[in-house]
């Protein structure tokens, strides 16, 4: 039998964590994913990766609120709870140490959310489609 490397195993724990950064995510939860006790678990990961458990969470909250500042108008309270924090002060201070600016002067830097109208993809695909089908289900004029 192949013994696995266990990095593989903390593969799984940093896996759960981008899968479920917006959860209460404690260290037991994701040692008891890589199959490692919590210690030994924070060393091997930190030793891995680079950076703490905890660390890579919030990166992967910071990342995920920046795209959320970008692409809507929702609250920073909002975004703030969305992305698995309590507090906002703690939110604004995180994502300024991240950043390098607040999240309303990050948003404030790009094209409001309003501006970058996103189509629907069965309104895209049907402008897409070609003139003339094999199918022959198409039968009338392109939509428009």
């Amino acid at each position: 039998m192949t013994r696995v490397p266990a990095a593989r195993y903390l593969l799984r724990a940093k896996d759960l964590v981008d899968a479920r950064y917006y959860e209460q995510l404690e260290v037991r939860t994701l040692a008891r994913a890589a199959r490692l006790s919590p210690a030994h678990f924070s060393r091997e990961f930190r030793r891995e990766f680079g950076e703490t458990p905890h660390q890579y969470l919030l990166t992967r909250r910071m990342e995920r609120a920046a795209a959320l500042l970008r692409t809507t108008d929702r609250t920073v309270a909002d975004i703030c709870l969305t992305v698995g924090l309590r507090s906002v002060g703690s939110f604004t201070m995180t994502f300024h140490r991240t950043f390098g600016m607040t999240p309303t002067a990050y948003r404030a830097a790009y094209p409001p959310a309003a501006a970058r109208a996103r189509i629907p993809t069965c309104v895209m695909l049907a402008y897409a489609r070609p003139h003339s089908s094999r199918f022959g289900e198409d039968g009338g004029a392109r939509p428009g």
